[in-house]
């Protein structure tokens, strides 16, 4: 029934928002008690968590997975582990599902050696157009049809003696923590994650949602390099980020960072840079282009040659309307940039997000960005404009 329910309700042209502020339990605590419907309900019919992890979960190897990852886990980020604990709590939902959550398909991968299919969220897409007067970062959010209608977003100050003081917004899965989506901190950081799918996976190493939400708390591009590095422990999984500072001196520079797993016998990620200077331009969806890592078979490849064929039929974007269009692309049959053809799709595009780093603006969109107005529009702040600001 509640699968149903879900179903029926159709596309929501609403942005919940939650503006929090104190200690890394409490952030998590009021999220999950204010979004306690929306987390309670999306996992109940998270098909992954319910078909896939659960059950390994329940077997002598899936749990030796989970408790290696959660031992990782505890040694660097303790206070990540404290906000998913106060969002299970708030939510009166166990933490263990919500930490396999994290895990994505880390315990079935290494359990059964390798997985041929992907059944994490197919998609994603990502344009950094870098033109006069024209700075951009443009991102389609696409996930599993279940999340469309389960996010939110945060906008969270974190203080907690003992820890670094954290100030970001992001777009939030229900249930998850804040990062890996879209967002920016107050140290001027905007950026935009996209899922890679590496073949192989390792266990007891950091799963991709703990580096992405420590990127929430990075000053600079040193430390936002450093952290996707993971020196001494490395990335468990893939993922890429586009990234830029609006604080920083100088002419804009955007960087997309692919992120590889770590080797078996190493302990730091696989970490590739590109760096888009002015009057360049570059797009990244869900496939390695520079880092030679094995990668998985099916869909979210085939999804991402295409649609980065279609992109790259356009000319390079000169503006923000053209990064509207290109976004809002339907032109395949099969996979589209935009991905909404009919209610039964497995993949749907959840929400647009544009970043005008010269009006230093975020407009998130709930439908086709280039046909529709967008539902909010964040003023981007940062810590020496309004150091009390929760945003």
């Amino acid at each position: 029934m509640t699968t149903n329910k879900t179903q029926d309700i159709g596309r929501r042209h609403a942005i919940p928002v939650i503006y929090t502020r104190g200690t890394h339990y409490d952030v998590g605590f009021d999220i999950g008690r204010t979004f306690s419907g929306l987390i309670q309900e999306f996992v109940s019919i998270y098909q992954p968590l319910n078909e896939t992890y659960l059950p390994l979960y329940e077997t002598e190897a899936g749990r030796k997975i989970y408790d290696e990852t959660l031992a990782c886990v505890e040694e660097q980020f303790p206070g990540y582990l404290k906000e998913i604990q106060g969002t299970a709590d708030g939510a009166n939902i166990p933490f263990y599902k919500l930490f396999l959550m994290h895990l994505d398909d880390i315990v079935p991968n290494v359990a059964n050696r390798g997985l041929k299919g992907n059944a994490l969220p197919v998609g994603c897409s990502t344009i950094m157009c870098n033109q006069p007067g024209q700075e951009i970062l443009g991102h389609n959010e696409d996930a599993l049809s279940e999340t469309l209608n389960h996010w939110y977003l945060v906008s969270a100050h974190v203080l907690e003696p003992g820890y670094k003081e954290e100030n970001f917004t992001s777009l939030s899965y229900a249930g998850f923590l804040p990062g890996y989506t879209m967002g920016y901190n107050h140290h001027g950081l905007v950026y935009t994650i996209n899922t890679l799918s590496a073949a192989n996976l390792r266990s007891g190493k950091t799963p991709r949602y703990f580096l992405t939400r420590a990127l929430l708390a990075a000053e600079n591009y040193v430390q936002a390099q450093q952290i996707l590095r993971n020196k001494g422990f490395g990335a468990a999984e893939g993922f890429s980020v586009n990234m830029t500072f609006l604080t920083q001196e100088g002419d804009r520079m955007f960087h997309n960072a692919e992120v590889g797993p770590c080797e078996i016998s190493d302990t730091q990620s696989q970490l590739s840079i590109l760096t888009v200077s002015p009057g360049e331009n570059t797009y990244h969806c869900n496939k390695y282009l520079r880092l030679k890592i094995s990668e998985v078979e099916g869909l979210i490849i085939n999804s991402s040659v295409k649609r980065m064929a279609t992109i790259s039929n356009y000319p390079p974007a000169k503006t923000r309307q053209d990064v509207l269009d290109i976004l809002s692309d339907q032109t395949d049959d099969e996979y589209r940039v935009y991905q909404e053809n009919n209610k039964d799709d497995r993949v749907k595009t959840i929400a647009t997000g544009i970043f005008d780093c010269i009006e230093k603006t975020w407009s998130i969109y709930t439908n086709k960005p280039n046909t529709t107005e967008p539902v909010l529009v964040i003023p981007l702040r940062f810590h020496d404009e309004s150091a009390t600001s929760a945003t």
